[in-house]
């Protein structure tokens, strides 16, 4: 189940509906409950004024799923999130103690990520680095990333809308990343889900599109609140889609004060600078 957006379905176990990956977790003999359940439907929701505004995320749970109480999924999420957060701090021991520095970025599709990915691990040079990519299907983006001669391991998650800290472990042990070198870590592009999954990182990179619109950040705050930074990415399309860069910047910072903030062109290279010069930065203080 993805606790963030409770995209899996649900099953019934010993008369309860529980989440499938539960149900397996615990052993029990269980059955698909229906996709709609109309008798049992807990869901907070607010109508706005004429009744043209739904709202399922009002609740304790922050979600809604089909036959579950807000208190039955807190139950579950607490116990997905509790494993997932202890493989990542398994994860990040691993990594302090080489000194690498493991960023996750994180986008909707189209956003750019592995064009500037491509870049900066040419821009990079002889520096250390190692990527994970993740999708739902194909090696695509795992293929691109070895062109430029750096190593890649493609995640294929299926059905899943996000990486999760056993998948980046697995890959970790097969890559063995260098001493004081770069991690990243491509997760699928979503701006719901991987923002609540911890994957050992030491920070989030949220990279936006100027094409996508000044309000994504209003529009998809849990992302944007976890990130560390933003990239504001294809500046050089910025005049051709009379997109405000402040309006961009304001509505981050308003989901989220602290976060930083940088504006390039993965195509162009303008800004490229700023971003090496973060990165370099970065992983400075991981070695210190």
């Amino acid at each position: 189940m993805c606790t963030v957006c409770g995209c899996s379905d649900t099953v019934t176990a010993d008369g309860k509906v529980i989440s499938h990956d539960e149900a397996h977790r615990l052993g029990l003999a269980h059955s698909h409950a229906p996709a709609f359940q109309p008798a049992a439907l807990p869901f907070p929701h607010v109508h706005a004024a004429g009744h043209d505004h739904h709202h399922y995320g009002t609740g304790a749970a922050g979600v809604s799923v089909p036959g579950m109480t807000q208190e039955r999924l807190i139950e579950v999420e607490t116990s997905i999130l509790a494993k997932n957060d202890a493989l990542a701090a398994s994860n990040r021991r691993v990594l302090t103690a080489l000194g690498v520095l493991a960023l996750n970025l994180v986008s909707s599709p189209g956003s750019g990520k592995t064009t500037l990915l491509c870049k900066t691990i040419e821009a990079l040079g002889e520096a250390p680095l190692a990527v994970i990519e993740g999708d739902q299907q194909t090696s695509a983006d795992a293929d691109r990333i070895r062109t430029t001669g750096a190593r890649a391991i493609q995640i294929n998650t299926g059905k899943g809308c996000h990486l999760d800290a056993a998948m980046v472990g697995h890959a970790m042990d097969a890559l063995r990343p260098h001493p004081g070198s770069y991690l990243f870590i491509e997760n699928v592009g979503n701006l719901v889900c991987p923002a609540g999954f911890d994957l050992g990182e030491d920070a989030k990179v949220a990279i936006l599109s100027v094409t996508e619109g000044e309000d994504k950040p209003l529009k998809y705050p849990d992302m944007f609140t976890a990130a560390r930074l933003a990239i504001l990415n294809k500046t050089d399309l910025a005049p051709h889609c009379d997109v405000d860069l402040g309006l961009y910047e304001a509505n981050l910072r308003r989901v989220n004060p602290h976060i930083e903030i940088l504006r390039l062109s993965a195509r162009t290279g303008e800004g490229m600078d700023h971003w090496l010069d973060w990165l370099r930065a970065r992983l400075a203080e991981k070695a210190a």
